[in-house]
């Protein structure tokens, strides 16, 4: 097979759990295709990379087109680039698309090489209305390139099976196009690491216990949920956000002003460290923190919390999403209700109910030593049982198989 992948994040821009998803499924679809297959991967960016079975290529714009909303800029660049896709693809028997971004040059591809459309559903526009506020306008047109998309896709990888249920109830796909591949881990990489020396350098007491928050500033992952929670902590705990990358700058000043009014209610510290991390520092971070804290209101898999898991690290995340599937409540984690307030509105109906209850949840786990140790065993051997990529990128090509010719 001649498989071609277009992503909008690939190594070294990497900012979410897609761009993640496609650096570890591509590099193991290589890996599984050697001298039968080929991969080559279109991304926005300046990579030029080319090995035996796989090649990646940047596409950078070669004009900007003004807008009078500033925040449609990144639509514009956006449209551009997958025009470039299209202008560089001329061959493939699968074209495999990874979020909004690319869809528009998957659509077109498909038309001009009568290749099957794949998409994988790492999230849908509908359920993310916040997006609106970063793109303006702009989130009506990425909405309808979605929506597009899944009606003209062949097949829809969902990456757990909430979203699959989401994917057929939001844009009316027939169960027999969807198919439910999860994400993975490589727990070789992703393996508990101790450094003292790191945690001092970030100003975190290696004597004393610290959850972990580490995300984006967008109101998906709910840190401000997580913020409002640190009034209701236990004494003695540290309270560590690797949070950066906001939004806008509206949620960046909120942020602010959260984590200002958070330090005036609290005697425990708070570190903040604004912006995103290399990956070997964030393995020492989970490895040391006693809880990993996950409070989206919007996850279809929840990829952070396998990473902590692999690091040996409890969670306690919302019960949201594909979060359930990855977080075995009450045995590698809590899972913590959020009762959204309905409607299109999947933020929780009492904010600081929500805010209380993830503080419980930590305060319970911290005060029980040995049920957070025997979390830690469990979610390690979860890891390494259930989501190894290996086995996820063999679901794949088996899915493309399928596509091209009728047998699973």
């Amino acid at each position: 097979m001649r498989i071609a992948i277009l992503t909008n994040e690939y190594p070294p821009n990497v900012y979410g759990g897609a761009g993640v998803h496609v650096e570890y499924l591509s590099r193991e679809l290589a890996r599984l295709s050697e001298g039968r297959n080929s991969i080559r991967i279109l991304c926005f960016g300046q990579q030029n990379i080319k090995a035996s079975s796989m090649t990646v290529e940047g596409v950078a714009p070669p004009l900007q087109i003004f807008f009078r909303d500033e925040r449609h800029q990144k639509l514009g660049d956006t449209l551009v680039r997958n025009i470039m896709m299209v202008g560089a693809l001329h061959d493939a028997d699968i074209i495999h698309c990874h979020t909004w971004y690319t869809h528009l040059a998957g659509c077109l591809l498909k038309q001009l090489l009568g290749a099957p459309l794949v998409v994988t559903t790492h999230s849908l526009e509908p359920h993310r209305p916040w997006k609106e506020e970063q793109l303006g306008a702009g989130y009506k047109v990425s909405s309808w390139l979605e929506k597009t998309t899944y009606e003209n896709a062949d097949g829809v990888i969902a990456v757990s099976s909430s979203m699959k249920k989401d994917v057929e109830r939001v844009y009316g796909i027939e169960p027999r196009r969807v198919r439910v591949i999860y994400n993975g881990i490589d727990p070789a990489q992703y393996t508990p690491v101790r450094d003292n020396g790191l945690l001092e350098f970030y100003g975190i007491h290696p004597e004393k216990p610290y959850i972990l928050f580490v995300g984006r500033i967008t109101r998906q992952k709910g840190i401000l949920h997580l913020i409002d929670a640190v009034k209701y902590l236990d004494a003695g705990i540290q309270v560590v956000l690797c949070a950066g990358l906001p939004d806008t700058e509206e949620i960046m000043k909120e942020t602010e002003e959260r984590v200002a009014a958070a330090r005036s209610q609290t005697q425990n510290e708070i570190i903040w460290i604004p912006r995103f991390l290399p990956k070997e520092h964030i393995i020492r971070l989970y490895t040391s923190a006693s809880i990993f804290v996950c409070p989206s209101i919007y996850e279809p898999f929840g990829l952070i919390n396998l990473e902590a898991m692999a690091c040996g690290t409890p969670v306690v995340a919302s019960n949201v999403g594909g979060i359930p599937e990855v977080v075995a409540d009450g045995e590698t984690g809590v899972l913590v209700p959020l009762h959204p307030a309905g409607g299109s509105n999947i933020e929780p109906a009492d904010s600081e109910e929500f805010a209380g209850n993830l503080a419980s949840a930590v305060n319970s786990l911290l005060s029980s030593p040995e049920r957070l140790h025997s979390m830690s065993l469990a979610s390690r051997r979860r890891v390494e049982k259930v989501f190894s990529w290996e086995s996820i990128a063999r679901q794949t090509l088996d899915f493309y198989e399928h596509l091209l010719t009728g047998k699973a």
